[in-house]
């Protein structure tokens, strides 16, 4: 039996050996065969949402209605036909302030730029609200040294939604926030991150310094300038301002945002005055550029002339001495502290200047002749203007 069963198995395998082989698959047998199996794939059940994506979520629905597209129109001139025309510079985000239609956003935002350099402010610009309905609005105040602008938007009052006003001196490093604005024109994007530092001083790139801003991971590129950065409870705590970028302008998640306690206090200026209006002293100032390349300062003001009358000279402050050509001979007097706090350039004067405005004396720390003084202006003792090209 056993010699039986090995020679069929023999046989069988004989036979198979000898057998023709069946043809190998082609490729484009493979595909259309498994062309028939084509259909929807079965859904996996979706996991609960864990109460910090319910919380984004609902913040951001509330949010939303409160942000805008902001589109900043300059009149100009068409090269072909002359005629006049209507040029856009650029565009941003800004939030709806208050119930009177009064939207907010960066002062760069509604600023026309040549080669990185603001020549010009627009006055018209366009508002687009949540809902796509886009409405004329009027730069009514502006402060170049804090970056911020009002805008008056001529929409029906009904559908301006103001966003909740939170407070940022109470702020502390790690806690989540949330960024909503219109980057690279893609509206209402919404980005998470937590804080990263608080009391940054930085430089808005026009000479400016903006005082106390938040540091934030939260994505911001361009075209989120002006949009609301927004704590865990939905309330508004800065405004996403300003980027720093490797290469080109992308984010890499070190943003900075106005402190909202700042824009509490410039912003209802603006709305009833149009402007801040910081104290003329009667001084100019020389150029950052120019006072590292003929005096190698590379901080502080180097006084370039004062007006006779001032409060600057009536305080003996010193301007550059010139030569009978007019060049400039030896330096004067430099400007390192104010009120106690140090000054490092004439846009951070300007923006302590415009939010804590004083109304008799200012101190400063004045570098003359290798000696550090203290100099006391006396601004209400003099009746004399200083020219709008002076401080």
């Amino acid at each position: 039996m056993i010699r039986a069963a090995l020679l069929a198995q023999l046989a069988l395998a004989l036979a198979a050996q000898t057998a023709p082989k069946p043809p190998r698959p082609t490729e484009e047998g493979t595909i259309q065969r498994f062309r028939a199996h084509a259909k929807p794939r079965p859904v996996a059940p979706a996991a609960p949402l864990s109460a910090e994506e319910r919380n984004t979520i609902w913040r951001f629905k509330e949010a939303k209605p409160s942000v805008v597209y902001v589109s900043a129109i300059l009149r100009g001139q068409d090269p072909t036909t002359q005629d006049a025309t209507k040029i856009p510079t650029g565009s941003g985000t800004g939030f709806v302030w208050d119930d009177w239609g009064h939207i907010v956003t960066n002062h760069h935002v509604i600023s026309a730029e040549v080669n990185g350099k603001l020549f010009a402010d627009v006055e018209e610009v366009e508002i687009t609200l949540a809902d796509g309905k886009a409405y004329k609005g009027r730069v009514i105040g502006s402060s170049f040294a804090f970056d911020i602008t009002v805008i008056q938007a001529f929409a029906p009052l009904e559908a301006m939604r103001p966003i909740a006003i939170g407070r940022s001196s109470d702020l502390r490093v790690g806690q989540t926030v949330l960024a909503i604005g219109n980057p690279f024109g893609l509206d209402h994007s919404l980005t998470c991150g937590v804080i990263s530092a608080l009391g940054r001083e930085i430089n808005t790139g026009y000479n400016t310094w903006i005082l106390n801003s938040i540091q934030t991971d939260a994505a911001i590129n361009p075209g989120n300038s002006g949009g609301p950065l927004l704590d865990r409870g939905g309330r508004l705590i800065g405004m996403n301002t300003s980027i720093v970028a490797t290469k080109g302008e992308g984010s890499v998640g070190v943003g900075f945002a106005l402190p909202v306690d700042t824009l509490n206090k410039v912003v209802p200026w603006l709305i009833a005055r149009g402007a801040l209006q910081p104290p003329r002293m009667g001084f100019g100032v020389l150029p950052g550029a120019q006072a590292l390349h003929v005096f190698g300062v590379t901080r502080g003001l180097v006084l370039l002339d004062v007006v006779a009358d001032s409060p600057a000279a009536q305080a003996g402050l010193r301007g550059v001495e010139l030569d009978a050509a007019g060049n400039i001979r030896a330096i004067g007097d430099v400007i390192l502290g104010y009120q106690g706090s140090p000054i490092e350039s004439e846009g951070q004067l300007m923006a302590k200047l415009e939010i804590e405005p004083p109304t008799d004396e200012i101190v400063f720390d004045v570098l003359r002749d290798g000696k550090m003084i203290k100099v006391t202006l006396h601004l209400k003792e003099s009746k004399a203007k200083a020219t709008p090209a002076n401080i």
